[in-house]
């Protein structure tokens, strides 16, 4: 149809008609842009000119001549213009108010309106007579509002510690201040303006609610904590009042409406430390809060769930510490008003304790990955506002007031009326003669714990003040909990003010008609978790505890701190029951608690109970304080069922063992050490029998060199080859093997004479005290692998025990505990053991304690000088130490250094490597069955005096010796009748090396006392034959042994009697062979 020349003529034309009409369009485009433009042009440039006049009248009023708005000063023209004219250029300000351009501009214009309103020329000048003006009354009111709200949103970003932003945050206040109450305005002043007070009031009270509806106490709390949260307070005198009479006056002005009361608790007294600043900056406003009763209506308010709730939403955890330390401060400023609402303060605090650390609901604490570190709290597993922690130290001072003697009076000792009539003020002949505030807090408590416990009222459970002594402790008990920073402030506290441990300790034991005993096991049964009266002896054991820990011998048993010695009895025995029954009836809750697991609550009460338990006991053993022992066992559990269950190994008899083994008479515990070391023998294969000889080492000696020789081949061996059968050969002097049996006595021969060796001080492995007890030298590294040989040493001991004998190491008793890891007890104190180590050096301590002048002026520092080999070496107590002075601040830190560095870190590489090689021996578990005496008559004997009847009854005769030979009858006479108790002990130790009895009796002795007829000399002697036996028996002698002494052979627990003819003979005989000090060679 077409060529193909018309069709490219054709799309050329097509072409250039769609180039025509884009560019008709492109062009439409740019004239609507260039119309868009010119109109926003124009538009910008009317705004402006617009703009412009406005802010030309407002400068005009303010006499303000900068371009940028930043350029003027902060002085205000002296003209003053009517309020009208002033009102309609604010007006058109506020119109094309910018908040970085007009910074200036507003500060001038709330500068001009605070002029007009003190102005004391024309009334028409004063801004706020056009509240007068019925046509502009509510445009000006709205006007106000806005500027008003302008200043609030200023104040809440300005910090009033800059000294940039100070005047602002002055200025910004005092608008507020100004126009929420009528006292300054002059338009009252004026005569006959009574009749306007009502509705300017009204109109005040309009502009409040206006102000708190647009976040007034947010404001407000954000100011505070700017100028509060820091080490040091950023307002002045002026600044804070403003501040605080703003939080004050809409709550007044509502007569404490409850949304304003949860505005004011939770926005202004939850700034820190606000009530000390108060006082300390502006205390006529801590009288306001008084008169206000302030105090009262906050703890009513959070009486009330729905309120509390409220308040906890809006809070976080920093917040409610604040708010606790701020009602702390004010219930310590008003006592009688906290007197009168202990239940309300009791429940407002523990709230907010549980708000500062939420838990799960097992009553555990959360946990997360991202944990913090609190000054007052811990570890913490929420975000904290790190502007809180340079103010923390005075929340600490706030909240230390919970335990001050005043809030305590209020709370607490009023409620426990247990003074006694002897109670009385002291004269002023007793003032005269009381030698220091310390000796008098002494006397009072003293007076106060006598006779303790001896009355029972019968108080119920039920009645108000037994509920009120509940709450409290309750209190005082979370505060421990959730102030873990603060727990040993808070037991001092507790501990020291007003002797209330003795008013506890009566009132639990008058608790119920039957004592308190009874009533708590009552209680017990019926479940912990929902009883608060469980809280009182929580309470109780934790303060007690950790004061009985830190008191010194002399304030415990001669000043009788914090208890009688007769109320010390009281409160062993119920302890001592109630423990025994809670592990007795609920072996599994117990079992669970020791894990981590279990009730919180019961967990609490069974931990505090037990502790101060074995406190007491562990002091008891080392000095008794109740006279005998026997009130450390349970009498109301029968020794047969106990021993039965032990038997059985049933699991509550199990923890009794590990938790309160002094229940169990010592014998019985004894035995059941002797059948758990059989037990393990058997398990072994180490314990001969008809079928089966168990393994033994055979070792050789010399004489010479008894340890060295038994070290290199025993130290080597494993724990489990030495607890079997160890046979020695002794070489003589001249090298050659020695005859004799080994039927065990010659391995004891060469335990005894190790022990005897490496224990002797001019080893220096160890040292004595002045009573001669050892304990492990700290120069003990001048002789060469030391540590090695106090393993070794260890294990020779741990042997000797193991095996059942005996042996003559009286070890200093701080050391014993070392030995029984008494010493990683939370409440262990080194000072009450230091005596056993040093009681000079204790003697001096408690004189630094108890100094009462400047301690400075003894020139103490933190370090020990030791006398090493003529070498003085000083060890530092802390880093820096020897140039750090003893304060009186610092005094208790240096004695428990001190002593602690004397009784463990001086020793402390000696003792793990004795701990180690005995352990290694004795089952650790089996040595926490006993306490340190104990554990020291299982090494040494029994401190009984020796039983001549239970001796004879399992002696063993040879020689012809029997029973009742005349020999044997004049020994035991001359023994019980003609010798002191000194020489029958010395008469035990020349036949036995030990002067003191086996634990369990004669019948356990190995091997067994023996006595055999001699007629001739060590040297000659071949044993028995039948004719010295049939000699000694028919008491027949080839010849009188005048001249002959008695003989021991201490391996064999053998004593070798010649058959004397006189028993005079036989006493003088025996009296000076026991006094030698001499056994083999003695002929």
């Amino acid at each position: 149809m077409f060529s193909k020349s018309e069709a490219s003529k054709k799309n050329d034309l097509l072409d250039k008609a769609k180039a025509a009409r884009e560019e008709r369009a492109f062009m439409r485009q740019k004239e609507v842009a260039i119309i868009k433009i010119q109109a926003l042009v124009r538009g910008f440039l009317s705004r402006r000119r617009f703009t412009k006049s406005l802010l030309d009248d407002v400068d005009k009023l303010l006499d303000y001549h900068g371009d940028d708005g930043k350029s003027a000063g902060n002085t205000i023209n002296s003209q003053l213009y009517p309020a009208v004219d002033a009102f309609h250029a604010i007006k058109r300000f506020l119109y094309v108010y910018q908040e970085g351009r007009d910074i200036q501009r507003f500060e001038l214009l709330c500068r001009y309106i605070l002029k007009s309103m003190e102005s004391q020329k024309e009334a028409k000048v004063w801004y706020v007579s056009l509240a007068l003006n019925k046509d502009l009354v509510l445009p000006w009111l709205q006007q106000l509002k806005d500027i008003l709200t302008i200043c609030c949103k200023k104040l809440k970003v300005l910090k009033p510690d800059s000294p940039t932003d100070v005047k602002l945050v002055t200025l910004y206040l005092h608008m507020i201040v100004t126009f929420t109450d009528t006292a300054t305005w002059n338009l009252l002043k004026m005569p006959g303006a009574e009749a306007l007070t009502a509705s300017m009031k009204q109109l005040c009270a309009n502009i409040m609610g206006h102000l708190n509806a647009m976040g007034l106490y947010s404001m407000l709390q954000s100011l505070l904590v700017q100028g509060l949260a820091r080490k040091k307070p950023g307002f002045t005198h002026t600044t804070l009042s403003a501040v605080f009479t703003m939080a004050l006056r809409p709550l007044v002005a509502s007569n404490f409406s409850c949304n304003l009361l949860l505005m004011f608790v939770s926005h202004i007294l939850t700034a820190p430390a606000l009530i000390q600043h108060l006082s300390s900056i502006a205390p006529e406003y801590v009288t306001s809060l008084k008169n206000h009763r302030i105090l009262e209506r906050c703890l009513t308010f959070l009486s009330d769930h729905q309120n509390k709730t409220a308040v906890l939403k809006i809070i976080e955890p920093n917040s409610a510490l604040c708010l606790l330390g701020n009602l702390a401060q004010l219930s310590h400023l008003e006592p009688e008003i906290l007197s009168a609402n202990v239940s309300k303060f009791c429940n407002s605090v523990n709230t907010l304790l549980g708000h500062c650390c939420p838990a799960s609901d097992d009553g555990k604490k959360k946990k997360c990955n991202a944990a913090q570190w609190h000054p007052i709290l811990g570890w913490f597993n929420y975000s904290i506002d790190p502007r809180y922690h340079d103010c923390m130290s005075y929340v600490v001072q706030q909240l230390a007031l919970l335990w001050n003697q005043v809030i305590l009076n209020a709370v607490f000792i009023s409620t426990l009326k247990t003074l006694q009539p002897d109670d009385k003020p002291q004269s002023s002949n007793d003032k005269d003669n009381t030698g220091s505030k310390g000796s008098n807090f002494l006397r009072r408590l003293q007076r106060s714990t006598a006779k303790l416990g001896s009355q029972r009222s019968g108080k119920s459970l039920s009645s108000s003040d037994v509920l009120a002594v509940c709450r409290v402790c309750e209190m005082y008990q979370m505060s421990l909990a959730t102030l873990s920073e603060l727990r040993r402030d808070i037991l001092t506290g507790l501990s020291y003010r007003d002797i209330l441990l003795p008013r506890l300790w009566r009132f639990i034991a008058e608790l119920g008609s039957h004592g308190g005993l009874k009533v708590f096991l009552e209680y017990l049964n019926a479940g912990v978790e929902s009883q608060p009266i469980f809280s009182v002896l929580v309470l109780f054991c934790d303060v007690a505890g950790y004061l009985i820990a830190i008191v010194d011998d002399v304030e415990f048993y001669e000043n009788q701190v914090p208890f009688h010695s007769e109320d010390l009895i009281g409160v062993t025995s119920f302890l001592n029951s109630f423990v025994f029954k809670m592990i007795w009836d609920r072996p599994n809750e117990i079992q669970a608690c020791r894990i981590g697991e279990g009730k919180l609550k019961y967990k609490d009460l069974f931990n505090s109970t037990h502790n101060l338990l074995m406190l007491l006991y562990d002091r008891d053993c080392r000095r008794p304080f109740g006279g005998t022992t026997n009130h450390w066992l349970v009498k109301d559990v029968k020794l047969s069922s106990l021993r039965g269950e032990l038997e059985k190994g049933s699991k509550r008899s199990h923890l009794i063992l590990q938790l309160i083994p002094h229940v169990i008479p010592h014998k019985e515990r004894v035995v059941l050490f002797r059948r758990k070391v059989q037990e393990e023998k058997r398990s072994l294969g180490l314990t001969e029998s008809a079928l089966f000889s168990p393994h033994s080492t055979l070792i050789s000696v010399h004489r010479s060199r008894l340890v060295e020789d038994g070290y290199q081949q025993l130290a080597s061996l494993s724990a489990n080859t030495l607890k079997g059968l160890i046979r020695v050969k002794f070489i003589n002097e001249q090298g050659l093997d020695e005859a004799g049996i080994d039927q065990d006595g010659v391995f004891k021969e060469f335990l005894e004479e190790t022990i005897s060796t490496v224990f002797n001080p001019s080893l220096n492995l160890f040292k004595t005290t002045s009573e001669q007890r050892l304990y492990p030298s700290s120069t003990s590294f001048i002789t060469e692998n030391h540590l090695h040989l106090f393993e070794f040493v260890g294990k020779m001991l741990g042997k000797a025990v193991y095996e059942g004998i005996v042996v003559e190491v009286p070890f200093a008793s701080f050391f014993l505990s070392q030995m029984l890891d008494r010493q990683n007890n939370q409440l262990y104190s080194p000072i009450d053991e230091l005596p056993s180590l040093d009681a000079e050096l204790y003697k001096n301590l408690t004189y630094v304690k108890h100094y009462e002048g400047d301690i400075s002026d003894l020139d103490l520092v933190f370090s020990y000088d030791e006398d090493i080999m003529g070498k003085v070496v000083t060890h530092e107590l802390v880093p820096g130490g020897r140039a750090f002075g003893v304060t009186n601040e610092n005094k208790i830190k240096y004695i428990h250094l001190m002593a602690h560095f004397r009784m463990c870190a001086q020793i402390r590489e000696q003792t793990k490597a004795f701990k180690r090689g005995f352990l290694s021996i004795v089952n650790h578990e089996w040595l926490s069955w006993f306490s340190g005496p104990e554990l020291q008559r299982l090494i040494s004997g029994d401190n009984a005096a020796l039983d001549l009847s239970d001796l004879r009854k399992h002696t063993q005769y040879y020689g012809g010796f029997h029973n009742s030979h005349r020999v044997i009858n004049w020994l035991f006479d001359v023994l019980s009748n003609d010798f002191t108790a000194q020489e029958r002990a010395l008469f035990l130790k020349f036949v036995t090396s030990c002067s003191k009895p086996p634990l369990l009796g004669f019948a356990h002795l190995e091997p067994p006392f023996s006595i055999r007829c001699v007629e001739v000399s060590d040297d000659q002697d071949t044993g028995d034959t039948v004719g010295s036996v049939l000699r000694g028996f028919l008491r027949i002698q080839k010849r009188e042994p005048v001249g002959r002494l008695p003989t021991s052979s201490t391996c064999f627990n053998l004593l070798k009697l010649p058959n004397y003819q006189k028993k005079s003979t036989l006493k003088e005989k025996l009296r000076y062979a026991i006094t030698s000090n001499t056994g083999f060679e003695l002929s």
